[in-house]
């Protein structure tokens, strides 16, 4: 058997085997790494999702919580894991937009060791505060910050709302304490206890929260209100254009892995996204769903790549 001959022949033995194992895809559970702590946005919408592809695939889905830096310690877990699909992670405007200006190393390349699967949501960050501050609109709030310079506090739960904070503060001209958290739901646990004043917050973790009064909600980022809270003013409807500015979750997995199977998570997961009981689900928590192509997400993460990489300049944000 000549060389050529060789070749055409390992062709023919493994490519059905290759194939068969892509068809069969998943073929045991599949493990869904979300970069922080669990009662936050990100992990609402990894176990929401979960639930749906488990159904679907016949398949166990396990989220699992890996908290830390920021979002980088999980994201970089996830970027390390095998390319064969069984292992995604959640994606954040923050952990892959923000961190790689913020950190000299965040433990992964955003723009290398990820393929974009789809964009799940897009959505504001909600302004909150706690009950007890004497504000009941952004002018009362930047009134008494500037009253009270260095004396104030806001929560952060990620990179992104860190960002929010800091551009309010540049757009306001206020001085407010950055106190950083592992995951939105024990920064708002801190916020409910009065230990912090106020939080740029997911609206999974804040909505609840300002429907039952616990929290005050002041505006919402962005052009559009929120159909979970449509009372709180938008930033551009009160005047802070710099904070017209958005968040998303979406699915990435190892670069690396096989086409075929990417155009499978991404038809299942836009799939579980779009169907009506989903996106009822997240909209009572304040999650606007938005699937995407992979090529349309993979796109969307290069553009804020640059566009946040100005921003944290702008700032002169820097955790290390």
């Amino acid at each position: 058997m000549n060389r050529y001959s060789a070749i055409v022949y390992c062709a023919l033995v493994l490519f059905p085997q290759i194939a068969g194992a892509q068809a069969r895809f998943p073929s045991k559970p599949v493990r869904i790494i979300v970069p922080f702590a669990p009662g936050g946005g990100t992990d609402a919408f990894a176990r929401t999702v979960g639930v749906k592809l488990a159904a679907t695939w016949g398949q166990q889905v396990i989220v699992d919580n890996r908290p830390g830096a920021q979002g980088n310690i999980g994201t970089a877990a996830g970027a390390r894991a095998a390319a064969d699909g069984h292992t995604l992670t959640l994606a954040y405007v923050g952990t892959l937009c923000i961190n790689p200006h913020l950190y000299r190393n965040p433990g992964f390349d955003a723009l290398k060791d990820f393929a974009a699967i789809t964009r799940g949501t897009l959505e504001s960050w909600v302004l909150v505060v706690h009950p007890s501050l004497p504000v009941r609109s952004v002018k009362e709030l930047v009134a008494l910050a500037k009253r009270r310079p260095g004396e104030l506090s806001f929560a952060s739960s990620a990179s992104g709302t860190q960002l929010v904070g800091e551009l309010f503060k540049l757009a306001t001209g206020t001085d407010v304490l950055h106190v950083p958290y592992k995951g939105a739901g024990p920064a708002v646990v801190d916020l409910l206890a009065g230990n912090v004043q106020m939080m740029y917050s997911n609206p999974t973790a804040a909505v609840p929260h300002v429907k039952t009064g616990r929290l005050r909600g002041l505006l919402v980022t962005g052009q559009k209100r929120l159909d979970a809270i449509p009372d709180i003013p938008t930033a551009v409807e009160v005047g802070i254009r710099e904070l017209d500015v958005y968040g998303w979750y979406g699915v990435v997995a190892p670069a690396g892995t096989p086409g075929t199977i990417i155009s499978r998570l991404n038809a299942d997961i836009v799939a579980t996204l779009n169907a009506a009981e989903t996106r009822q689900r997240m909209r009572s928590l304040g999650q606007e769903l938005s699937p995407s192509t992979a090529e349309q997400f993979q796109e969307q993460i290069r553009k804020e790549f640059a566009l946040w990489g100005k921003v944290v300049r702008a700032a002169g944000v820097k955790v290390d």
